[in-house]
């Protein structure tokens, strides 16, 4: 059993900042946890609080039920990833694999076995000779991610490892850390700011902000439910566009007033509002890029212009204003390149007029003053 347990911990520095409030979470054995977030939003303190690299300032923190809040990070059976490799210049890639199993003084033979089953699993035994200067940065964070796992830790601690990688290798990084999650029996909490690692990697995902946890729950679950404008807006690529609106009660329903447009609330959604007595008034529609549909002009449609059109193959990045003179916002579409008219198949001019609505079943509905959702 490798499970972790953070039970109303705090980190306050100098008497009177405090870098995380109130975070509580409880990670099952074998469990993958992504914390995720801005920077200085307090995930890598987190971290570094489980890791025993920083001091717990209140509130209790077990591993497999055992309290560990004063137990030194040696002793806690974890193993941590760094941004930064940390790999020793001088020694090989085998040197630096086995270097804490030797502090631990693990018999050879032992430790023998453990490198190479981790360098097959990591598939870096072509390297094992080799010293980090000779490697490129995916195959020296492999090592470093090698040099974690030979010591069979009980939770697998991973702090922005793919950070310092461009695009490509960290989309084949994320692959590879995939296949070592079902290759080893470890808890993972992996930290990072890239909402897309998060939801590729994550069991389930902590979204924090200035130090509280915003919402917990697994990738489907945020991305469908954002429990406030914050989560709705950090989830998502390219991020979801927010409209003042008017919600109104109508005999057997709800319709939504929006830059002109009346667009009728969903039944289910509709449900939902009639259900925790939703009366009419001032609402944040939030609306994603994917869940908007180009439709002719009418009632239900919201009059845009577009002024920049980003071409995706088979679909468009339409980057649109909305409004009135002086009132006006910014709105991203993403719309398949086929629900064009022919004419903008290819490009779609700056200065077009692109008349548009939302999916009625996939709007979002949040409290302008609470940022809560409605629903």
């Amino acid at each position: 059993m490798s499970t972790v347990s953070l039970k109303n911990i705090y980190k306050i520095y100098d008497g009177n900042v405090t870098a995380v409030s109130d975070f509580n979470l409880e990670i099952a054995d074998k469990e993958f946890i992504v914390l995720v977030g801005p920077s200085g939003c307090g995930k890598s303190t987190t971290l570094r609080m489980v890791a025993g690299l920083e001091e717990i300032s209140k509130g209790e923190l077990y591993i497999d039920d055992k309290l560990v809040n004063d137990v030194e990070p040696k002793d806690r059976d974890i193993a941590m990833v760094f941004q930064s490799y940390a790999l020793y210049p001088h020694m090989t890639v085998r040197e630096n694999m086995e270097f804490p199993l030797k502090l631990r003084k693990i018999p050879k033979e032992e430790i023998d076995r453990r490198v190479n089953e981790a360098a097959a699993i990591l598939d870096i035994t072509q390297y094992l000779d080799r010293k980090p200067k000779a490697l490129s940065g995916g195959q020296r964070q492999r090592v470093a991610i090698g040099r974690a796992i030979v010591r069979e830790p009980k939770v697998l601690l991973m702090d922005e490892p793919l950070s310092n990688l461009d695009a490509k290798l960290r989309n084949q990084m994320r692959a590879e850390i995939k296949k070592l999650r079902q290759k080893i029996d470890t808890t993972f909490v992996y930290v990072t700011h890239d909402q897309t690692e998060a939801m590729t990697l994550g069991d389930r995902i902590v979204i924090m902000k200035d130090g509280f946890v915003q919402q917990i729950g697994t990738p489907q679950e945020v991305f469908d439910h954002p429990c406030n404008i914050f989560v709705a807006g950090f989830i998502g690529t390219p991020q979801m566009n927010f409209f003042k609106a008017k919600l109104e009660k109508t005999g057997d329903g709800y319709q939504i007033n929006c830059l002109g447009a009346t667009i009728p609330v969903a039944k289910e959604m509709a449900d939902k509002l009639a259900a925790k007595g939703q009366q009419s008034g001032e609402v944040t529609v939030g609306v994603r890029p994917e869940h908007i549909t180009v439709q002719a002009a009418g009632t239900s449609a919201i009059e845009s212009t577009v002024e920049v059109s980003e071409l995706m193959g088979s679909e468009f990045y339409l980057h649109a204003v909305v409004g009135p003179e002086g009132e006006q916002q910014n709105v991203v579409m993403r719309i398949q390149t086929a629900d064009l008219p022919a004419e903008y198949r290819a490009d779609v001019p700056y200065g077009t007029k692109m008349s548009f609505t939302f999916r009625p079943e996939q709007i979002h509905m949040f409290d302008p003053q609470t940022e809560k959702n409605l629903l």
